[in-house]
């Protein structure tokens, strides 16, 4: 008995030198897909963002991450003064600037109804 069920383990197994390169290739498969999903785009994103902040200049419209909107008066290397309301200005870290904004936003957009 002992000497049929050893067998059937045996066959299972596969062709000998098989078992380990098989058993990593889900590994890279994962690892390829995972990169085209979530590294890639987030390195572009990355990378679009650093742009951006090296191009801002006096007069760009931006909102910050916080959510506030305004206009860049000054740049430096590292910073840049935000105007959000009339003579109103803030310092604010270059890289907490979250985007552009396209167009100004008018008082009547900024205002609550």
């Amino acid at each position: 008995m002992l000497g049929i069920s050893y067998a059937f383990a045996e066959g299972a197994a596969g062709p000998p030198g098989t078992g380990g390169i098989m058993s990593i290739i889900p590994f890279i498969i994962m690892f390829v897909i995972f990169y085209f999903l979530l590294i890639r785009p987030q390195q572009k994103k990355a990378k679009e963002h650093a742009d951006m902040i090296t191009n801002l200049k006096k007069g760009d419209t931006v909102i910050t991450g916080g959510g506030i909107y305004g206009k860049i008066t000054s740049v430096d290397e590292s910073t840049a003064m935000v105007e959000i309301a009339d003579k109103i200005k803030i310092k604010i870290t270059k890289s907490t600037i979250a985007g552009l904004v396209s167009a100004p936003h008018s008082k009547a957009q900024l205002e609550p109804k």
